[in-house]
């Protein structure tokens, strides 16, 4: 594995030190966190700032490991302004989804970078689909496409569900902004992938068709 970039432990220093400022200032917390209401209020900085909190250090450890293992791919592709670009959009993107899908419930809070790391993984699947991912201490290696479309389709079904304190609907937010930003960057892959770019897109025609037919 290459070194790890300035621009990824710079994104990784900063969820640290604002996810910890949060464990131990509950008024900071409450104050930076996506939050419906807040939103509502005219407090956008939200949209962004709840992207760097994080519910607590497993949850923090989860997607900056997660960062760390797939920016390297993405940088490598497209280049570090892309990558920040893929990052920053794709964070937006997962909060604005769950503004949409939440813009009633005045309650509704979440915080996490899931979304914008959903993101750098998904570009990271469309340009090698088939690296192994070992996941939950399974010894046999899961081809990164399948897990994408797994994930996906878990994160539809947790949306109608409401599974968990989990925001999955930042997770297809973020995953969305990854998918068409690399092949907004890298439009190849439309051809060299197309398989790829077809099967991932699949879920998200999913997603569309249940929320027009109201099933979310």
């Amino acid at each position: 594995m290459n070194n790890i970039h300035i621009a990824t432990i710079i994104i990784i220093s900063a969820n640290v030190i604002i996810s910890l400022k949060g464990f131990n200032d509950f008024s900071f917390f409450e104050k930076y966190k996506f939050n419906i209401g807040g939103i509502r209020r005219g407090e956008q900085v939200r949209m962004v700032s709840a992207g760097f909190l994080h519910a607590d250090m497993s949850h923090l450890l989860f997607n900056m490991l997660t960062l760390f293992f797939f920016a390297n791919v993405v940088i490598n592709e497209v280049g570090v302004t892309r990558f920040v670009i893929i990052y920053v959009v794709s964070l937006i993107l997962g909060n604005l989804l769950s503004f949409y899908f939440h813009k009633d419930e005045y309650q509704y809070s979440a915080v996490g970078a899931s979304g914008a790391v959903m993101g750098i993984l998904y570009s990271a699947i469309l340009f090698y689909p088939d690296m192994g991912l070992y996941l939950f201490f399974i010894p046999i290696a899961i081809p990164a496409w399948v897990f994408g479309m797994a994930y996906l389709l878990y994160s539809i079904y947790g949306m109608k569900k409401r599974l968990g304190n989990i925001g999955h609907d930042a997770h297809i937010g973020g995953a969305i902004g990854g998918y068409a930003l690399t092949l907004l960057f890298a439009p190849y892959l439309l051809e060299t992938n197309w398989w790829i770019v077809a099967l991932l897109a699949i879920p998200l025609i999913i997603l569309f068709v249940m929320h027009k037919l109201g099933y979310i």
